[in-house]
């Protein structure tokens, strides 16, 4: 009985050492699916898939925000697929502002490393959670929760950004509303406001109809 065991304590210990999957590069000339790209072979695959260098710089600057996002997201980071896990970098200026947003597929992290962030979010329940953070102060915002940041020094502001996946997914609440062709009309009905706001709104955003 105790060989028996043995030998199926041995067979497991070697099924799950071979089912152990080091890392997942993604292979990014192939489509991404619901579960993510598929992974480059691994002979393929060198130290330049796990280190991405391109947050050393701001993103492109909003004249509208008056803020920059640069992303390390799967398609531009392919050593994060699989992970669970990536990360941003945001720069806002004196006034300037992330606006209301909510990531669908990830929980957010962000880490003050200049200047005065004032961060808030939205509980399903319509209940405010508002601080103002400082230089190596933390918040985190749950995955699906709207939220934003506004810088509300007189310096530059920059924060570091980590996401819960390596493809958090984004969608901005003025953008959604106001950028694209959904009818003035039912706009108005759904938000209470008036046509003439409405139309200020979609023609500040791109938006039509």
């Amino acid at each position: 009985m105790l060989h028996i065991l043995v030998l199926f304590s041995f067979l497991l210990v070697s099924s799950a050492h071979a089912g152990v999957v080091d890392f997942c590069v993604a292979d990014l000339s192939a489509p991404q699916g619901p579960a993510g790209y598929s992974c480059k072979p691994p002979a393929e695959v060198t130290a330049d898939d796990f280190v991405y260098s391109g947050l050393s710089v701001p993103g492109n600057y909003s004249s509208l925000f008056n803020a920059a996002i640069n992303i390390a997201f799967v398609d531009q980071f392919p050593g994060v697929n699989g992970l669970g896990l990536s990360m941003a970098r945001a720069d806002v200026n004196p006034g300037g502002v992330i606006p209301m947003h909510h990531h669908p597929g990830a929980s957010e992290t962000i880490l003050i490393a200049k200047g005065t962030i004032t961060a808030g979010l939205i509980s399903s329940d319509n209940t405010v959670y508002l601080k103002t953070l400082n230089e190596g102060d933390i918040m985190v915002f749950p995955q699906g929760l709207l939220h934003f940041q506004v810088n509300p020094g007189k310096t530059h502001a920059l924060f570091w950004v980590s996401f819960s996946s390596s493809n958090p997914g984004l969608q901005i609440l003025s953008n959604a509303l106001f950028s694209n062709n959904l009818p003035s009309e039912y706009i108005e009905k759904t938000t209470f406001l008036d046509d003439d706001e409405v139309k200020r709104l979609k023609a500040l955003l791109g938006g039509s109809g």
